[in-house]
């Protein structure tokens, strides 16, 4: 009696899956914007795919994915015998990762193309977006399959491309979130400040600015003392010197007065908070350094558990810290994504979202009446811009890929190789951030008839 109470309850909320995002038939589905349900949804498709990439790195699985077509016929041209995990044992949870990030990529850009110029939820194209869960799971399963068929060949190095121009991209959004993120943070507990007449806001303000900038400093020691060498390592000193240099030249900037007068919400905080990224997108790219003296996390592996001197033995850690860390802070910003317009009208221009609206009597109505439902509240107009969206999440997917991989090439060598490609595009990113960051800063002295409030 209790499995077929069990079964009847599994069903009820199936129909959600099957149903629209408001969901009318279904007292499973919470009480929320219809516009925010759909993309936590979209996201833990996202999260899924992830879980599976992380699956597919653990030995366990390594040893069932010899039987699929792809595996270990050919790398760099030669045939390769299977001996052990170092050779070609230890791409298979590589290659199955890249095939994993491929279906993801390809399933978000299907309905990125699909959700074009979607205006408001009376598009019918909207009842896609916002429902048919079920359905897009099984066309998710589908791609996912049909991704694990496909022939070796150049697919891997061509999508290696796709995957760092992607990881590039998303890494700017990182940026643009989290400068978004500290002027609102900044402005909430200036506002608060000045209605309370309170000192503990500012006390605050200034607490966590002194702390971000702490660590940045711990960091940069750090990185100093286990990424460089004494007569060696110029490159790692060169980028952490320069990082350091234009980190306190945006400092000096973000409290100039004719800074502080076009843009009174601009301070210490924000800087602080970019600084602090930007050593740690440093300590990203230094771990990818192919160079066993100047980067820690290289280990030379074999078969007997010996360590090998010399360039050609190096392999890159699966979980060392910077990826978990990357891993880490690409969840938060994902959600992060799905879960909020911003209060600056430039930045959901540029992120094709809106600001929360105020509830009006009939969308208050709704929510009295929704009953555990999602109520639509997209109507008169989508809140986010839907293809857009799908399009962050093709980055997303491209980014966790390199990230899970750790931006390891497939093809050009039988062991995880760490290679500079992943060094640059981190570093440049990190200079482009500081770039945008700047911009934001002068921007309003630059173009004064121009509204930057």
């Amino acid at each position: 009696m209790g499995a077929c109470l069990g079964v009847c309850s599994l069903l009820s909320c199936a129909s959600c899956l099957c149903g629209s995002a408001p969901c009318v038939l279904c007292s499973c589905c919470p009480c929320s914007r219809s516009s925010t349900l759909s993309r936590l949804i979209f996201t833990a498709f996202l999260f899924l795919g992830v879980l599976v990439s992380v699956t597919m790195l653990s030995p366990s699985v390594e040893s069932q994915l010899y039987k699929l077509p792809w595996v270990c016929e050919e790398v760099a041209g030669s045939p390769v015998v299977l001996q052990g995990h170092i050779d070609c044992g230890s791409l298979l949870g590589h290659r199955a990762v890249y095939r994993m990030c491929f279906a993801m990529a390809a399933f978000f850009f299907l309905f990125s193309l699909l959700m074009i110029c979607v205006r408001s939820s009376r598009d019918p194209r909207a009842a896609i977006q916002n429902g048919f869960w079920f359905f897009k799971f099984l066309v998710f399963v589908g791609i996912t399959v049909g991704a694990f068929y496909i022939p070796d060949g150049s697919f891997s190095n061509i999508w290696f491309y796709f995957g760092v121009v992607g990881s590039f991209v998303f890494l700017l959004i990182q940026l643009l979130l989290l400068i978004d993120f500290a002027h609102s943070w900044n402005q909430r507990w200036l506002n608060k400040a000045e209605k309370s007449d309170s000192r503990a806001w500012y006390a605050g303000l200034f607490f966590f600015t002194l702390l971000f900038y702490a660590l940045s400093v711990v960091a940069v020691a750090l990185l100093f003392i286990y990424y460089t060498q004494p007569g060696a390592c110029y490159e790692g000193k060169v980028f952490i010197s320069l990082n350091l240099i234009f980190c306190f030249c945006v400092s000096i900037v973000a409290v100039l007065p004719k800074v502080q007068d076009a843009q009174p919400s601009s301070g210490l905080l924000q800087a602080s908070v970019i600084t602090l990224y930007t050593m740690f997108v440093t300590w990203l790219a230094l771990s990818n350094v192919p160079d066993r003296k100047c980067n820690p996390n290289l280990l030379t592996l074999f078969d007997n558990g010996t360590v090998l001197a010399g360039p050609e033995g190096y392999e890159t850690q699966w979980w060392d810290a910077p990826s978990i860390v990357g891993l880490i802070v690409f969840i938060l910003c994902t959600l992060f994504i799905s879960l909020r317009s911003s209060d600056h009208r430039q930045v959901n221009s540029l992120m094709q979202t809106e600001e929360c609206p105020p509830v009006l009597e009939a969308t208050q109505q709704q929510v009295a009446d929704c009953e555990g439902r999602a109520f639509d509240n997209e109507q008169d107009g989508v809140t986010y811009s839907y293809s857009f969206f799908h399009f962050c999440l093709v980055l997303a997917s491209l980014h966790v890929m390199m990230t899970l991989t750790n931006w390891y090439r497939p093809g050009e060598t039988r062991k995880m190789i760490s290679t500079w490609t992943a060094v640059w595009v981190k570093i440049c990113a990190s200079w482009a951030g500081l770039l945008l960051y700047l911009w934001t800063l002068v921007a309003p002295l630059l173009l004064p008839n121009r509204d930057f409030s």
